[in-house]
């Protein structure tokens, strides 16, 4: 499995829904290496996927560019007078594609997030070319946030994969988060490809 993972806001757990990805493949027999390429503010996320593979990727590789400011990349670049070297992110990701069979890539923030004034997130998984996998986090509002995500990726003739909804960290308690599921897999036509239960640390897979 190959994949770009995306989320429809910042602090939709991502790394959570990477992490448990990354440790269940390796578990079914992939070799599959983490890559978190752009970290802004502390390194936390980039730390939590080398733990997931075991500390077999070197911190470097899974994550390249590291900005100490905590916003968006290129307002980080701009207060660190320092440009985000997409040439450094997408040779680091062809050093880890020539080593392992599978990848699974975790984005910075959302969908739309700036590397650059005219380099986005979006930009970044066109040129890498992965399936791109939505993480939503399951909550009132998702649906609005999941649809714009996921037309935009269609609109640029990516692969879409799917939505993985993130129950962990949702409040519940409402309508949405009890609903939000089947609503999406009616707007979409096709099954939710993954969904995280509150306190969910395990996956299991079935590699071909």
């Amino acid at each position: 499995m190959n994949l770009f993972l995306t989320g429809t806001d910042t602090g939709v757990g991502k790394t959570y829904a990477a992490s448990l990805l990354v440790r269940a493949l390796r578990r079914a027999g992939m070799d599959t290496a983490p890559m978190k390429p752009i970290c802004c503010g502390d390194r936390a996320d980039a730390e939590a996927l080398f733990e997931a593979c075991e500390g077999e990727v070197p911190l470097d590789y899974i994550n390249p560019v590291w900005y100490r400011t905590p916003a968006a990349p290129y307002t980080a670049a701009v207060i660190e007078s320092r440009p985000v070297d997409v040439a450094l992110v997408r040779s680091s990701f062809e050093r880890l594609r020539s080593r392992h069979r599978s990848l699974v890539v975790e984005g910075v923030g959302g969908w739309m997030v700036p590397i650059a004034r005219d380099y986005f997130v979006a930009d970044l998984a066109a040129d890498l070319g992965l399936p791109v996998g939505v993480v939503v986090l399951n909550r009132l509002g998702a649906i609005n946030h999941a649809m714009l995500t996921v037309r935009d990726i269609e609109r640029r003739g990516l692969s879409f994969a799917g939505i993985i909804l993130n129950n962990v960290g949702s409040t519940g308690g409402d309508v949405g988060a009890t609903t939000n599921r089947a609503v999406l897999e009616d707007l979409l036509g096709r099954p939710v490809l993954l969904e995280i239960a509150p306190g969910q640390t395990d996956l299991e897979f079935a590699v071909a």
